[in-house]
């Protein structure tokens, strides 16, 4: 039952010419499924439609071939043969009641068109920012009058795919309304240049031309980044962020305010945490009478309520949370808080669009194979048979696979052999920043806490003897992973033998123990991962004041987490601590109390003060537990044993992301036909079936 203080969100609100059925709103937001995976995309947003948003939203629908955004895979509407693709998006939401929007896209200078081979235009002449050394050129008159004709001609594409809210997108420095907004952008002379009122000019022109071409029965939403937090430099809530809004405040049905770019909008939880968008945004309501959405990666019902009576949204907008758990409306309404998949902020889902594939989520496996293979966040199929397992290892594959088996109707029993469950989860949540990565642990055990068919226990290490012993049919080895310490990886192929000596440590000693057992003295950090890991151990040690040295093979700090929007800031944190940075460098030999390194390119060598070596490289499955089973295979049958899978690092380490779908997988394929994932098949300018 829900509780009443909830009942606010649960309100209708008029957008236009509709009425939403609640107050959740999914914003727009990329998949990496876009016009390739059109089924694909259309049960992903289905999934949240029938999980309780009210408004469920497309990612950036690109509007004409000078507007190509590939190879990033975004949706389209450059013709009428891009409808039935995004037809397939608007029936699965309106099959649950709610609202479909469509977010229209002209990227200007931020589209290189690879695919249409197209001149890129943009207000004046720039260069395009990515994709290769292209440029765009300054658009006359002319072009701005197509320009409007193509908003226009895919607003009405976008009524004819039965879209209830046509989008104009003006933000996260990567849109062309945006771009003649912005001074920096915008150097013209003429009326669309110069002034604040011209630079305005086009804007406010195409969200007149989308109301009088598909206003009678699609409300018109704008969407415009607020603040840049980039000071003077950029727009300012407190200046033409506020300018705009009061401008054009009855214009649009909607407002959509956010953040730009997107690492500001979508910061990780190591840097921003819930609500931080609310001191940028707070003003809107101020100055417009019309409905208000903003984000904040919100997943308290009871920061929501305070949002919509504080008046400083009407509508609770999300992204990754809808991610997450896309039945978060559904579990509120129903008094089920605590069964809420609560974002992590890890930004794994961005990761998914940034690489153009469809994206993942650390919390639910399920994302991105709703259509392809079927999951759905909240069902699964009873099972049938093989109703008895073991699982070995709680950490995020044993966690997910023992709550997805009970979910069926298995008994479960799950044996840990340290003092806590997680694992890896475990010892990272506890680094600089990354607290709300064990949500991963939680949630899970939370749902198998009160499981009469799930029996947990830590402290149980156990033998090959003991699994043949107890007669359980089926075992799954989630026993994790361990980092090596001998420097092979990426950059070294081969041991380096000056890393067998005492003042290695290695990443996992480190976390358990602490950074306060180190000796006193430099320590280096020599990560050749890429990613999180390196950095976030270099800011645990700095902030003992130990002097760190962070050596890298890459250009730049934690290269993959462009993917997640925050390489700029971690490599700002560790300037900030005064850890001295050392790219394009790889190891040449350690000492008791010097490490040498040597240019990757000139094999240029150089000595430091270390007294302690973190190597971050790659790590090695603990599955020697695999490799006895394995040797005793003649003894299963007369032990009961039928089977035995390694699931997560144990079988090959990876992200946690794919150690949780490692798990739901094994869960809920356990004694299941394998059945073949469907295929999207390429017709017109898209992907359809």
């Amino acid at each position: 039952m829900r509780d009443p203080r909830f009942d606010i969100l649960f309100e209708p609100v008029q957008i236009g010419p509709h009425t939403t059925r609640n107050r959740f709103y999914q914003v727009p937001h990329c998949t990496g499924m876009g016009y390739r995976h059109p089924n694909a995309e259309a049960a992903h947003r289905g999934v949240k439609a029938e999980g309780g948003w009210g408004v469920v939203s497309t990612q950036e629908t690109e509007i004409h071939p000078t507007s190509d955004l590939s190879p990033a895979n975004e949706a389209r509407l450059w013709s009428d043969q891009d409808i039935p693709a995004l037809r397939l998006m608007t029936d699965a939401v309106h099959e649950h009641g709610s609202l479909a929007a469509v977010q229209l896209v002209h990227g200007g200078s931020h589209s290189p068109n690879l695919y249409s081979r197209e001149t890129a235009i943009a207000p004046s002449p720039t260069p395009i920012d990515w994709g290769g050394p292209l440029q765009a050129r300054e658009m006359d008159l002319t072009d701005i009058r197509a320009l409007r004709g193509w908003y226009v001609a895919a607003a009405k594409r976008a009524k004819a795919a039965q879209f209830d809210i046509v989008y104009a997108y003006a933000g996260h420095d990567m849109t062309i309304l945006q771009h003649f907004l912005l001074s920096r952008h915008n150097h013209r002379t003429d009326e669309y240049g110069g002034s604040f009122d011209n630079r305005l000019r086009l804007f406010r022109e195409v969200v007149a031309d989308l109301k009088d071409a598909v206003g009678d029965t699609c409300a018109i939403a704008i969407r415009l980044a607020v603040d840049e937090l980039m000071g003077a430099d950029g727009i300012e809530h407190q200046a033409e962020g506020r300018d705009v809004i009061e401008a054009l405040a009855e214009e649009p049905d909607l407002w959509d305010v956010n953040l730009s770019d997107w690492s500001n909008d979508s910061q990780t939880s190591r840097f921003a945490k819930e609500g931080f968008q609310e001191p940028y945004t707070a003003f809107v309501k101020s100055v417009t009478t019309k409905p208000v959405v903003g984000v904040g990666r919100y997943t308290s019902p009871d920061t929501m309520v305070r949002l919509i009576k504080s008046g400083h949204l009407d509508l609770i907008g999300a992204a990754r949370p809808s991610i997450a758990d896309p039945h978060l409306p559904n579990k509120i309404s129903q008094g089920r808080i605590d069964d809420i998949r609560e974002c992590i902020g890890c930004n794994i889902c961005t990761a998914g669009d940034n690489t153009n594939v469809p994206m993942r989520c650390t919390q639910n496996p399920t994302v991105g194979e709703e259509w392809r293979r079927g999951w759905h966040p909240e069902r699964v199929q009873p099972i049938t048979s093989a109703k008895r397992h073991l699982i070995i290892g709680g950490g995020p594959a044993g966690l997910e696979a023992a709550r997805t088996l009970t979910q069926r109707g298995a008994d479960v029993t799950l044996a840990e052999a340290r003092d806590t469950f997680g694992g890896r989860v475990t010892l990272e949540s506890s680094l600089p920043g990354l607290a709300e990565w064990a949500r991963v642990r939680d949630w899970r055990l939370g749902q198998l806490n009160d499981k009469p068919n799930a029996q947990l226990f830590t402290q149980s290490p156990l033998t090959a003897d003991d699994i043949l012993a107890y007669g359980i049919p089926n075992v799954a080895l989630a026993t994790g992973s361990t980092w090596r310490t001998d420097g092979v990886g990426r950059t070294h192929k081969r041991p380096l033998p000056f890393l067998n000596a005492p003042n290695v440590c290695s990443p996992d000693t480190l976390m358990a123990n602490g950074p306060e057992q180190l000796p006193k003295g430099p320590i280096a950090i020599f990560d050749d991962d890429t990613f999180y890991l390196g950095s976030v151990l270099a800011e645990r040690v700095a902030n003992t004041g130990h002097e760190v040295l962070f050596i890298t093979p890459s250009a730049i700090v934690a290269p993959y987490s462009e993917n997640t929007l925050e390489q700029a800031r971690i490599q700002c944190r560790l300037i900030e601590l005064g850890v001295k940075i050392l790219p394009l460098t790889k190891l040449a030999n350690l000492t008791a109390d010097t490490i040498t390194t040597a240019c990757i390119y000139s094999e240029t060598q150089t000595t430091h003060a270390c007294a302690t070596l973190i190597p971050v490289t790659m790590r090695l499955p603990k599955d020697q537990l695999w490799h006895d089973l394995q040797a005793r295979k003649n003894e299963w049958a007369d032990a009961g044993l039928k089977s035995v899978t390694r699931i997560g690092d144990c079988y090959v380490p990876g992200l946690i992301t794919l150690a949780t779908q490692s798990g739901y997988r094994y869960g809920v394929g356990f004694g299941e036909a394998e059945q073949a994932p469907k295929r999207e098949v390429f017709v017109g300018s898209g992907f359809q079936a």
